[in-house]
């Protein structure tokens, strides 16, 4: 397993260097040379130490035009796997990766209920991780931990603030109660931050400005803006379902509503409303049942919440200009209704310039996304410039 805890390593280059090869590409020495500038035997020097530590490998042959043919040299996925962990609140995903962020194998999405607590849900997924392990890791260390939870984390410690929906996890030290199990570095976040972060790798790679949006049992968004997650001072950024709703004469609602949007567009708030129509319905799974059955009353709720968040992205559209916005969550599932009224409403707020262009989509990573980002977390951290030169350093002063 890599320790990547600061050795204040003298910089040698070779953590720049390798950033070139988290595109999963391999490359020549010579390719490398004229991509950097730098010299032949710097690139060679670099590259070997790269490959003395585990981390580049052989990538086959290039053919040849006389002579021996060049060496291609590619990102080591297989230096080790990443157990990748999605929670929410009523399910878990877990994920085995490799270090190039590839699923290696997951399970299937478990019931959960993070009321529950989170010793009893962590301790649940970390026997289902330690199955995947046993199962899939075919001799590769563990390198890394990366989870999301439905609610406020603080990334920098990776402790959940508040979680409105996760009673008894506030301030609960998650990495120090993982690495009792997992040893080594733990990275935790908001569910929709590792959503958007999977959801940008697996379908928009090429999009630098996008906006991730769950509609499940609550409501967040995920904001990538210059192709880098935002996360902002504290890390709540993107915690839309806090934002009162600005009145429409097109909502159904009372002028002095001044309810949140979490309290009026998310899973648990659509359930509520039906709920007062004499419809049996009391959660997220319920009112998606209820549309896919073709039940009018839940098509209109669900058409309506996507109104009332529509006004709220609205202005995120005229703030950040995204390229792409992604509808994804339990409530987003329930056919085209919640995609509609979204449109309606930010097609007609929106500065038309930033519209212009603008795609508004449903989700298509699926299960995968949240698993996925989960292990970028890591990566991020892992494959840093300061990481590849301490785990270089360890690799030379244990050959020394």
């Amino acid at each position: 397993m890599y320790d990547t805890s600061p050795l204040s390593p003298v910089s040698t280059g070779v953590g720049e260097l390798f950033q070139i090869f988290r595109d999963g590409r391999g490359r020549t020495k010579s390719e490398l040379a004229e991509l950097t500038g730098m010299s032949r035997n710097t690139v060679s020097a670099r590259v070997d130490a790269l490959v003395a530590a585990g981390l580049l490998a052989s990538a086959g042959s290039e053919a040849s035009s006389g002579g021996r043919p060049p060496a291609r040299i590619a990102l080591n996925g297989d230096a080790g796997v990443i157990l990748a962990i999605d929670l929410g609140a009523t399910h878990a995903t877990v994920a085995l990766t490799n270090l190039a962020a590839e699923i290696v194998d997951m399970t299937t999405s478990h019931a959960v209920d993070i009321s529950a607590g989170p010793t009893s849900v962590l301790d649940m997924v970390f026997a289902m991780g330690n199955d995947l392990l046993t199962r899939a890791a075919r001799g590769r260390s563990l390198v890394g931990v990366g989870i999301g939870l439905p609610g406020a984390v603080e990334h920098s410690t990776g402790r959940p603030i508040s979680p409105p929906i996760m009673p008894g996890w506030d301030q609960f030290d998650v990495p120090a109660y993982v690495q009792r199990s997992f040893p080594g570095p733990v990275l935790v976040d908001n569910d929709v931050n590792i959503l958007a972060l999977g959801e940008h790798a697996l379908t928009w790679p090429e999009i630098d400005d996008l906006i991730f949006v769950k509609v499940a049992t609550g409501l967040g968004a995920g904001i990538i803006s210059g192709s880098q997650l935002q996360r902002g001072a504290q890390g709540v950024a993107g915690d839309i379902g806090w934002v009162q709703v600005p009145f429409s004469r097109d909502s159904p609602r009372p002028p002095g509503d001044e309810r949140s949007l979490g309290s009026i567009a998310s899973g648990q708030a659509i359930a509520a409303e039906l709920r007062t129509h004499g419809i049996d319905a009391h959660d997220s799974q319920d009112v998606v049942r209820l549309v896919q059955a073709g039940d009018e009353r839940a098509i209109t709720a669900v058409r309506q919440a996507g109104r009332e968040l529509g006004e709220v992205l609205s202005t995120l559209v005229n703030t950040l200009n995204p390229a792409v916005i992604v509808l994804g969550g339990s409530i987003s599932r329930a056919g085209e209704h919640l995609l509609a009224g979204v449109r309606e409403v930010v097609y007609r707020r929106s500065i038309p310039l930033a519209t212009r262009s603008l795609t508004v989509a449903q989700s298509r990573g699926g299960e995968r996304a949240g698993v996925l980002g989960a292990a970028i977390l890591v990566t991020q951290q892992l494959l840093a410039p300061a990481s590849i030169e301490a785990i270089v350093a360890q690799s030379r002063s244990r050959v020394a």
